[in-house]
Parts: C-alpha cells; structure tokens; sequence
C-alpha cells in the first residue's frame, strides 16, 4: 500500500516515513503543501497522512482543493492546534480522521488501518479470501491456517491483492501501489513476484485476464 505523507518539520517527517515504511507501506514525503498537492493530484495513494501547518499552502487549502477537484483518497490529517475549531475545519475541508499532535506512532498505525479497511470496503480487521487469511496489524497471512513465509514485497503485493480481491487489478495499477514515485515503470518486477506468490498461495488463488492484469480468487482447500 502505497502513502502520501506531507510533513514539514524534517525530523518529524524522517522518523514518521521511516515508521510508515517499518509497517509495510510505501511512503513518498512531501516536504510543503505545494508540494504535497500536485503528489497528491498526479501519483495514485491508498491514503494521505497530512499535517495542517504547512508552508506555501497550508493543509485546510490542500484538502480543500483536492476534494473540489474529485480526488477521493483517504487523509488523515495531523495537527498541532487543539482547539475543536481546528478538527472541524478539517473535517469539513474533507478529512475522514486526524490525530493531534504528539501521538503515538501506534496510533497512527491503527487509525491507518482502519481507514484503508474502510476506502476498500472491509469491515472486519482480518482480510480474508476463501481460506486466504491477512492480519494487518501483524503483518502475517496464512491458507487454511498455515501461516505463509512471505518476503517483504510479497506481502505487499498479497495484501494489495487481498484489499481489491476478485477485482482484475493491471500490472500498472500494482506498480503504481507498490513502489514510490522513483521506481521504474516499466520493469517485469511485478510478473516475477506474482509467479512466486503463485507458489506459495497456490496457483489457482490468481487468476491472469490476458490482457487487463490479475485477480485474487476465493479458494477454499476443502472445495
């Protein structure tokens, strides 16, 4: 899963990315709300973790501008004003939650999960398809109840599969969601890892549609 988190005070900003990326997910930083903006027009995020207090444009005015043009993204806002005032500000300009600073990093995580949960239409906090089960929090999966030894980037990739299962998911959309901005397009990263997890997961459980990308499928061992 792939984050925009736009941060001004660099060691806020390093130790944030560098926790964000600890829990599995790509991070791309921006260091200003101009900045952060046209990232958050131009590359494709499963959510924004963004601070009010930004310079060149603040976050009100980011949020704001994203929302009018239609961009849906889930943010979570970060502010250090704690006056209600501010949190209703944002929540009016289009946020969907926010934390006040400080907090603690955990937090963060559960609210991150909780939000990603919901924009992909998962209520219960274990992804599952068929006997293919996710735990989020703990980062492991496991098939019918055996627990899965998955690399770092399989496990992206399983966990991006398993949010969007049964949906035919191209290669572009997965290496748009599983790299930063910097990574090569055009490499065959993504054919390599989706023949390992094959392996792993089981060849049946992924389907190719020649021509649009891949689908996750409900199987169960027992069927």
């Amino acid at each position: 899963m792939r984050l925009l988190l736009i941060e001004d005070e660099p060691d806020i900003g390093r130790q944030l990315k560098s926790a964000l990326t600890d829990a599995g997910y790509v991070v791309d930083l921006a260091r200003d709300g101009e900045e952060g903006q046209f990232l958050g027009e131009t590359e494709p995020y499963d959510a924004v973790v963004l601070d009010l207090g930004l310079p060149k444009v603040d976050g009100v005015s980011v949020l704001e501008r994203w929302r009018r043009a239609g961009l849906a993204t889930p943010v979570l806002i970060l502010t250090a004003r704690g006056a209600w005032s501010d949190k209703v500000a944002g929540f009016d300009a289009g946020a969907d939650d926010y934390l006040t600073k400080p907090f603690h990093t955990e937090e963060l995580l559960a609210r991150l999960r909780a939000l990603l949960r919901r924009a992909a239409g998962h209520a219960q906090p274990q992804l599952s398809c068929g006997d293919l089960r996710l735990d989020p929090k703990a980062a492991r999966a496991s098939v019918n109840g055996e627990p899965l030894r998955l690399t770092s980037l399989e496990y992206r990739l399983l966990h991006y599969m398993i949010m969007h299962n049964e949906r035919v998911i191209s290669r572009t959309e997965l290496v748009e969601h599983l790299y930063d901005q910097d990574f090569d397009r055009d490499s065959n990263t993504i054919e390599v890892f989706i023949g390992r997890l094959r392996k792993k997961v089981g060849a049946d459980r992924i389907e190719t549609v020649r021509g649009l990308g891949y689908r996750l499928l409900p199987v169960d061992a027992g069927a």
